[in-house]
This record gives structure tokens, C-alpha cells and sequence, in this order.
């Protein structure tokens, strides 16, 4: 009889938790997928936005981004957040380059939903972490700004705003990009504050966000957020058939 009643119970948890995996699955990638952060200058949901300026152009099929978002992320000091490139001189065109389209990644993409976090600050209710940063990207950016010059690792904070744009603080020292940042990694992964974190995949592989990509051949990085929203789907039915397993061993002690 002890039997019997085990088998019964362990019958209707496995049912339960095929169901409860099942729909946690299909509403996690549902959720992930397609989406537009809750950030200061980012649409409700992505659309079409057929005039979307120079490098933010791979996106226009469908952004998350205006047409006027997209303009400003190409200006000096612009309106989004008052940021200045040049803190410590002329920063080159081709670094300059790298963080314009990084503006525009950050602004006009639909598929950064598996690594958004919620967050408390005044002009963002979340943010991105751990994007993983396909790593010839990342490269890229670091050889092309080791010329030009910066004050400091994160840029996210510790500024001087008194002149209403971003200034190195009185104590930081201006030097080459490649002194606060030895490492193409070091670059990506702190500058913003563990926004990104570089890939070991590089680009085409499916398995790192890209930067860039030519839109005549469609939006690589829908795969790879497709990829890992099924990712973190899993993770939650694994949770559940370990709890199983810890109740299949307990009914047998108890029996």
C-alpha cells in the first residue's frame, strides 16, 4: 500500500511539474524577447522607424529607439544625457565611432531583454547586465580608442556635472584609454558600469550580441537573444526536477 501511495504521488508531481516547466518556459521567452527597455528615451514597445540616423540604420525594421533619439546619439553634448565625449581632448573619430554605435545598441535594440534588471534611479527604471559583447567587437573598440584620451574607468559615475555636461573630477589625471584600460576587456566590461561582458564567440556565431550588423542580411542579434532567453527558461524546470528527486528519495526512506 506504501508503495502504491508513492507511486500515486510521485505520478501526479511529475504532471505537475511537465505543466509547470512547460508554461514557465513559453512565458519567460515570451517575456524576454522583442522588448523595449523602461529608460529615459526608449519607445513603449520596438516599430519600424524608417529615418533612423546613420549608424543607428541597422535598426529602423524595428527599434526601440525615435528618429530623434537616434540624431542626438550622433551629437556632441547632446540632449540624452549631456554627455562629452571629448573630457580630455579631441577624442578620435574612429573611438568615437565605437560609442556612438554603442549609444545606438543601447537605445534602438529590441533584443537585449534577457539581460535587463530592474533598477532605482531617477532616469531609468531598468538597465542592461552582462550583455555578452561579442569579443572582435569589443577588440575593435579597444584598438581603435587607444589613442585618444579619458579620466576614468566607469563611466556611469563620479563625474563633475557643475557646468551642466560631465567633466573629469578635480583629483583624476587624463591619460591614453590604454592606462584606465589595459585589457579590451577592461574597456567593455567596466566602462559602463558591467553593462556588457565580452563573449568568448565572436560575431556571426549566434552567441554574442554584435554591435553592428548589415540589416540586408537581417538582425543577427535576434537568434542570439532567442538563444539565451530558452537559456534561462531552462534554469527554473531544473530547479523543480531536483525538488522531485529530493521527494522521490524521501517517499522511499518514509515507505
Amino acid at each position: 500500500m506504501a508503495w502504491l501511495m508513492t507511486a500515486q504521488l510521485l505520478f501526479l508531481l511529475l504532471v505537475a511539474a511537465g505543466w509547470g516547466a512547460q508554461l514557465r518556459t513559453t512565458q519567460a521567452r515570451t517575456e524576454l524577447l522583442n522588448i523595449c527597455m523602461d529608460a529615459k528615451h526608449h519607445k513603449g514597445k520596438p516599430s519600424p522607424e524608417d529615418k533612423l540616423h546613420d549608424q543607428c540604420t541597422p535598426w529602423k525594421k524595428n527599434s526601440c529607439c525615435s528618429v530623434n533619439t537616434s540624431q542626438e546619439a550622433h551629437k556632441d553634448i547632446s540632449y540624452l544625457y549631456r554627455f562629452n565625449w571629448d573630457h580630455c581632448g579631441k577624442m578620435e573619430p574612429a573611438c568615437k565611432w565605437h560609442f556612438i554605435q554603442d549609444t545606438c545598441l543601447y537605445e534602438c535594440s529590441p533584443n537585449l531583454g534577457p539581460w535587463i534588471q530592474q533598477v532605482d534611479q531617477s532616469w531609468r527604471k531598468e538597465r542592461i547586465l552582462n550583455v555578452p559583447l561579442c569579443k572582435d567587437d569589443c577588440q575593435r573598440w579597444w584598438e581603435d580608442c587607444r589613442t585618444s584620451n579619458t579620466c576614468k574607468i566607469n563611466w556611469h559615475k563620479g563625474w563633475n556635472w557643475t557646468s551642466g555636461y560631465n567633466q573629469c573630477p578635480a583629483e583624476a589625471k587624463c591619460a591614453p584609454f590604454h592606462v584606465y584600460f589595459p585589457t579590451p576587456d577592461v574597456l567593455c566590461n567596466e566602462i559602463w558600469s558591467q553593462s556588457y561582458k565580452v563573449s568568448n564567440y565572436s560575431r556571426g556565431s549566434g552567441r554574442c550580441i554584435q554591435m553592428w550588423f548589415d540589416p540586408a542580411h537581417g538582425n543577427p542579434n535576434e537568434e542570439v537573444a532567442r538563444f539565451y532567453a530558452e537559456a534561462m527558461s531552462g534554469a527554473e524546470p531544473c530547479r523543480a526536477w531536483a525538488l522531485l528527486l529530493s521527494l522521490v528519495l524521501l517517499l522511499w526512506l518514509l515507505s
